[in-house]
């Protein structure tokens, strides 16, 4: 797996970056201290995954994860920081992140959510995890709470899904390639852990979705 290391830190990035090195599944093609330089790090090279720091100057990694996850939806991010407040894991989520680790996770932890980004899963850290998992509970049943995990565009994605549209006619909408479509279609099925396109139409129906979309017939 090609993994990209972003953290202003020196000290912890390059320690970081040296650790996943001695991993023989894990190759460290590069690090960057800034979310701008992780966007032309990316840019220049794409990675399997990218690790990425919240806390950064002249960008950080709530916005890098956002436009990476825009520009280059194939590549996936595993946020790695010390914050454990429930704004910025749920704007870390909306960003498009799929894995989300404190700094303080074992490394062996850490590689299994590299490991699963790169497959296209999601992973999240156990404390994490029940956070979510009860602010599923608690929140209104709308379709944004329902799927706080989806991005604004994923959300669009899903509501035309639940509409019946293809990935051609959902491109033609929305004024996307077929493959940024494909990706995000995959990026949904994913968050919901839906097997099948089938349950994810169910599932945003349920929600309130797929009404003002639906083709003609």
């Amino acid at each position: 797996m090609r993994v990209l290391v972003v953290d202003d830190h020196p000290v912890f990035r390059e320690g970081f970056a040296a650790l996943l090195g001695s991993i023989d599944a894990v190759r460290v093609v590069g690090t960057a201290a800034t979310g701008v330089e992780a966007l032309a790090a990316v840019a220049a090279d794409p990675p399997d995954v990218v690790v990425m720091d919240v806390q950064m100057p002249e960008m950080d990694g709530i916005e890098a994860t956002r436009r990476l996850v825009a520009e280059h939806p194939e590549v996936g991010i595993v946020v790695l920081t010390m914050s454990e407040e429930d704004a910025t894991v749920f704007d870390a989520i909306r960003a498009g992140a799929r894995g989300y680790l404190l700094k303080g996770a074992e490394p062996d932890e850490v590689v299994r959510a590299i490991t699963t980004v790169a497959a296209g899963g999601v992973v999240f850290g156990a404390v994490l995890a029940g956070r979510i998992a009860e602010f599923f509970s608690a929140a209104p049943t709308t379709a944004q709470s329902r799927f706080p995990t989806l991005s604004a565009r994923e959300h669009e994605v899903l509501d035309l899904v639940a509409a019946g549209l293809s990935n051609q006619q959902i491109a033609g909408r929305l004024f996307l390639s077929q493959k940024t479509v494909r990706n995000h279609v995959h990026a949904v099925l994913t968050k919901l852990q839906a097997v099948d396109r089938a349950e994810a139409i169910v599932r945003g129906r349920d929600a309130g979705l797929g009404r003002g979309g639906r083709p003609a017939g």
